[in-house]
């Protein structure tokens, strides 16, 4: 009888480890980097820790890449993570999120508010704040540019914008429709505009450093801003603004594998 209750027990715990596998891998997430990154990105060791717990992972190389250097609009930018998504469904996923690291998290909240299907959002060290203080102050006249530029017909026209990452300037060779498709203080780039957009409620993992620039802002003004949903999450994570993905491997696993329950 004893013998027969461990076969029993250990049956059971086998097929309760395959179910837990199936379910992860049933998972699929676009992993989406940050501004100015380049391959190999500063996301892949994440990537890799997604990997080994059993999920799918897409990691595309974005416009805002430092090799593409804005070479596509918002607009297409939200197709580029639609296709990969679409590989991952197509590679057995039936549940999609799209997660990634400051601008990354940005183009995460940004496909979630264009209405396109998803199963969970995670913004990691949100970025890229053309609506806010410093930043949008110090983008206006490249703003007032681009938009001059359009108005006056010439919106597919090259011309030199400023760009602004973690403090660091740069500028960058860009058409007028496709700098405001990311610099507009309006649009597609406003997180807080953005989230709020969301056409229903869908689950969202938030982390923030606490030596983020974005600590003690972003709870109030993007992630309470969103649609509530129970599986929502909010962490305010001792690290900065790069530091937090180096750290926030169990955390977003264990969310990830909350959505399948």
């Amino acid at each position: 009888m004893l013998r027969l209750l461990r076969s029993v027990l250990a049956a059971l715990c086998f097929l309760a480890t395959n179910l837990a596998q199936a379910t992860e891998g049933d998972v699929g997430v676009v992993l989406l980097h940050g501004k100015w990154d380049r391959p190999p990105t500063n996301v892949l060791a994440l990537s890799r820790q997604l990997q080994d717990a059993g999920f799918k992972v897409a990691t595309p190389i974005m416009p805002w890449s430092e090799v593409r250097s804005y070479d596509a609009s918002y607009t297409q930018a939200l197709q580029e993570i639609e296709a990969a998504a679409k590989l991952l469904r197509d590679k057995g996923a039936t549940k999609i999120v799209i997660a990634g690291q400051s601008f990354g998290a940005n183009g995460a909240i940004a496909y979630a508010a264009s209405g396109r299907q998803v199963d969970g959002i995670a913004a990691l060290s949100p970025g890229h704040t053309p609506e806010r203080g410093n930043f949008r102050k110090a983008l206006e006249p490249s703003v007032a540019k681009a938009r001059g530029m359009i108005e006056s017909g010439n919106g597919k026209e090259k011309a030199w914008f400023e760009d602004r990452n973690q403090g660091q300037s740069k500028t960058i060779r860009a058409s007028a429709e496709v700098y405001l498709s990311y610099f507009d203080p309006d649009g597609a780039g406003n997180m807080q505009k953005s989230i709020a957009e969301i056409p229903s409620a869908v689950p969202i993992f938030m982390a923030v450093g606490t030596a983020d620039s974005m600590a003690g802002v972003a709870e109030e003004s993007i992630f309470k801003k969103a649609p509530m949903h129970e599986r929502s999450k909010y962490l305010s994570v001792p690290a900065d603004h790069m530091g937090l993905l180096s750290v926030i491997g169990p955390d977003l696993v264990s969310w990830l594998k909350s959505l399948g329950r």
